[in-house]
């Protein structure tokens, strides 16, 4: 089972594929993920535990929530050296989030008329941290963290079957409401609420096809970020490391069977290279094995500006390239430039948010951000002299629209200015 190195037809046919993959195929999930969400919704609790019980690993007398006692204790059990690691991660990750913060601003369009913004928290969150095969403690951070920064009150987090080093990294920020459930009954008590868990506004964070069918199904009674599907990475590269580059491949293909991993050269030499290093680190990763080989590419292309053309059309969820070819990127979850940046180390410690657009959605919004937890409300102010300058042309586009009623109200503030 090797990665494949395409060219000509079989390139652009394989271009086309990727082009047009779109979201996660969720058809087979969604009946039994519907029932599961029903049931939630009209049993609470008692479905929730049902489930939990059944898929969560949550003991039949244990508790929903967990204390703040023993969260306090896993943080005390951790290493030194990953507590160390964690307060770093979370301090480039919060400092990211407090550059991207929108600001309020209020400036003077014309006479007599000011315009500006406010900045708004939402009311609650629920972050969903997968437990699974890979728990995440990671994504802890990434969808925790924004939100504080945001100053959204009421933040919740799920994670099914809690691993010690998610627990730490809860206690370490705060979190205050952490219940060890998850799938699509997580997802529906965060929507609907149960006795234990009070309802949010809105639900973040990625998870496999229940959690995402699942969010899909409740995303008109409650907001979610995005569906996410499985990872993907791009690389585009002339003379790079083939190690580095292999590894970042490699890296992102462990995630899951389903992974998408691109390497775009207009080098024979260095995808050949590429290849041999690929097949070399995957004799002991059956995952990223399988999905190179399935889903996994080398793309030869005429150039550089070609292999661009390219990761626009795919609009990967990571892009690795040299960093003279930025300006170019229009379409991206999150980009890497040059070969000293590896995509893993945005999955953990430089600051950006790993919880990124698959499927093509990043032609259409980037990653996670703390733009996900505020409102941005636009405001407005006209003074008496303003409404006379404002009024005459907003009364003609009334008009022509034939809407009178709109027309008379600036009609009577004139009258009156």
């Amino acid at each position: 089972m090797r990665i494949r190195i395409l060219d000509g037809l079989k390139k652009d046919r394989y271009v086309r594929a990727a082009e047009q993959r779109g979201s996660t195929d969720l058809a087979d999930v969604e009946p039994p993920v519907r029932r599961i969400v029903n049931d939630v919704r009209r049993n609470g609790d008692r479905a929730l535990r049902r489930y939990a019980v059944r898929w969560d690993e949550l003991g039949r007398s244990q508790r929903i929530r967990v204390s703040g006692a023993e969260l306090q204790e896993a943080w005390q059990k951790l290493s030194a050296e990953l507590q160390d690691a964690i307060k770093k991660a979370a301090g480039n990750i919060r400092r990211f989030c407090q550059w991207q913060k929108p600001r309020e601003w209020r400036r003077k369009v014309q006479f007599g008329v000011c315009v500006g913004q406010r900045v708004r928290p939402i009311e609650s969150v629920g972050c969903y941290v997968p437990g699974g095969r890979y728990p995440l403690p990671s994504t802890l951070l990434m969808t925790v963290i924004p939100a504080q920064v945001a100053g959204v009150p009421h933040i919740r987090v799920l994670s099914p079957h809690p691993a010690q080093a998610t627990l730490a990294a809860a206690a370490f920020l705060g979190v205050r409401e952490f219940y060890r459930v998850g799938g699509a009954q997580g997802v529906a008590a965060l929507a609907y609420g149960t006795e234990s868990i009070p309802p949010v506004t809105k639900i973040v964070g990625p998870g496999n096809r229940y959690v995402t069918a699942a969010k899909k199904l409740v995303a008109f009674d409650c907001g979610i970020d995005f569906l996410a599907g499985p990872t993907e990475a791009v690389c585009i590269s002339q003379k790079g490391d083939p190690v580095f580059i292999a590894s970042d491949l490699v890296a992102q293909a462990e995630h899951d069977p389903d992974a998408l991993c691109i390497l775009l050269t207009n080098s024979p030499e260095l995808a050949k290279a590429v290849q041999a290093e690929v097949q070399r680190r995957t004799k002991l990763n059956p995952i990223a094995a399988d999905a190179l080989s399935h889903r996994g590419a080398i793309l030869l292309v005429s150039s550089l500006d070609e292999a661009v053309e390219i990761a626009n059309r795919i609009a990967p969820e990571h892009l690795t390239l040299p960093a003279s070819l930025a300006p170019l990127v229009q379409n991206a979850g999150s980009i890497f430039l040059n070969e000293f940046t590896p995509q893993s180390a945005g999955d953990y410690v430089s600051g950006p948010n790993h919880v990124l657009p698959t499927g093509g959605m990043a032609r259409v919004r980037g990653g996670l951000s703390v733009f996900d937890y505020v409102r941005v409300i636009s405001c407005q102010e006209v003074t008496r002299e303003g409404i006379r300058r404002l009024a005459p042309p907003a009364i003609l586009l009334a008009e022509a629209e034939g809407l009178r009623a709109h027309a008379e109200s600036l009609r009577a503030r004139c009258l009156h200015a």
